[in-house]
């Protein structure tokens, strides 16, 4: 490692940095410098143990030999290939590896470069196919109340997250929104999914009685909502609107960006809860996080709506300059094998039990008022300071990096999603760091 990245730059005002307390950070930086694994380093030359998988996206650990290989051979032989009317090998293979893994029926995947991008990108689409089939009015999304899906203006507007829109102005029209399953009420410290609340997705009713079925394009809801602190679906619930939606010729659009590749120990949220949406979006895990890239896959009758017309024309007018970019694909690929080889997309599922019975230890900590988990997922919602919200989740972030953990807050939630190479004697260090830390926090 070149001692340059040793050590913290003498300037750092020249980055705005995303999702960040910037004048906090600035004061006392928090550098990474390399990682491997389970662990990063520290400029100061400090393990810290990843309880976050980065930003939900590492899940077959850092720095894995078969994703660095793949990405290094690929940057010596085809850097880039033109996006748009042209194409390269691996794009295909690709595209035919995650179908395989995909949900049946979705047998086709659109490249994109984030999880923001798939959303808009699915959103397009939505509409889009409705138009091709002689139904242009249908043209409203509705998402659901605390809902997360990117910060373009489309993610943001089918979103139900307060902080990521009350900035940027009216937002798209013709937008409406469900309300979230979060009751803590009846369902708080649950051990996986919650008994209560399935009756929610009925609310999607009243909003087709309130704006007809005839001008509703798509729902877009995330099976497990996980940048607002990790809300779970109840029993029944995502099936009750795979219902709805049929019945009303509206599209079904699951937010698979978090939960994809194995974070609930099966591929996708879909298999874990049985219901196949018309259009999933992904990104993170695909990539393992190392190169930037997203999938929108979508079902054969979707797809094959749009191949009508002259041969030589334009089918769908939306790609970016780096939609399906070769070293991404590589990535993937090496990340697919990683997972493939190392069982790590049901890994989940073996490791859930253990999982949850360490997280529910902490029932009964200073401030914890709620528990909630699923798959390799953990949230930990902490009674907030009163009139300071977030102060204290955020106090316990800066004190678990000290001590050697990295985990992620929401409001006054504690998040947790390691990457799912974590081991069991890996998931006792976690949670004893943020028991430590409960007991160390005003």
């Amino acid at each position: 490692m070149s001692n340059r990245l040793k050590v913290t730059p003498n300037d750092l005002s020249a980055f705005w940095m995303p999702f960040t307390a910037n004048r906090q950070f600035k004061q006392a930086p928090r550098m990474m410098v390399s990682a491997k694994d389970m662990h990063y380093t520290t400029s100061d030359g400090r393990k810290v143990l990843d309880g976050t998988a980065g930003l939900w996206c590492v899940n077959a650990g850092h720095c894995r030999p078969k994703i660095t290989e793949a990405i290094q051979h690929q940057a010596a032989e085809l850097d880039y290939a033109p996006a748009f009317q042209m194409g390269h090998p691996i794009v295909f293979e690709l595209a035919n590896r995650l179908v395989d893994l995909a949900p049946k029926g979705m047998d086709h995947v659109f490249f994109t470069n984030s999880g923001s991008e798939s959303v808009e990108t699915a959103l397009k689409m939505a509409i889009a196919y409705h138009r091709v089939r002689g139904e242009g009015a249908r043209t409203r999304l509705i998402g659901r109340e605390r809902g997360y899906h990117g910060v373009n203006f489309g993610g943001i507007s089918v979103g139900g997250i307060v902080s990521n829109r009350k900035m940027f102005g009216t937002l798209l029209g013709g937008v409406d929104h469900m309300p979230h399953t979060h009751l803590p009420e009846k369902n708080a410290f649950s051990k996986g999914v919650p008994e209560y609340g399935a009756e929610l997705a009925n609310e999607l009713e009243r909003i087709v009685t309130l704006h007809d079925a005839s001008t509703i394009a798509a729902v877009i809801v995330e099976p497990v909502a996980g940048s607002t602190g990790v809300i779970l679906p109840p029993k029944g619930y995502l099936q009750k609107l795979r219902e709805i939606c049929t019945k009303h010729g509206i599209l079904l659009i699951f937010d698979e960006v978090i939960t994809g590749f194995g974070r609930l120990g099966t591929p996708f949220a879909a298999d874990y809860f049985g219901v196949t949406p018309d259009i999933m979006t992904t990104a993170k895990g695909v990539s393992n996080g190392v190169i930037p890239m997203g999938a929108v896959f979508v079902k054969k009758e979707i797809h094959d709506a749009f191949m009508t017309g002259p041969e030589h024309m334009i089918e769908f007018f939306h790609g970016y300059t780096y939609s399906g970019n070769p070293i991404a694909c590589a990535a993937a690929l090496g990340t697919l094998d990683t997972y493939k080889e190392e069982g790590l997309l049901t890994r989940g599922e073996e490791l859930g039990p253990y999982w949850e019975d360490a997280l529910h230890s902490l029932k009964g900590e200073p401030h914890v008022i709620d528990i909630r988990n699923i798959g390799l997922i953990g949230a930990i919602e902490l009674a907030p300071i009163a009139g300071e919200p977030t102060k204290r989740a955020f106090s316990a972030f800066l004190k678990a990096f000290e001590r050697g953990a990295l985990i992620r807050t929401t409001g006054d939630i504690i998040a947790l999603s390691p990457p799912l190479i974590i081991t069991k004697g890996q998931i006792n260090e976690l949670i004893d760091h943020v028991r430590d830390v409960l007991r160390s926090i005003d």
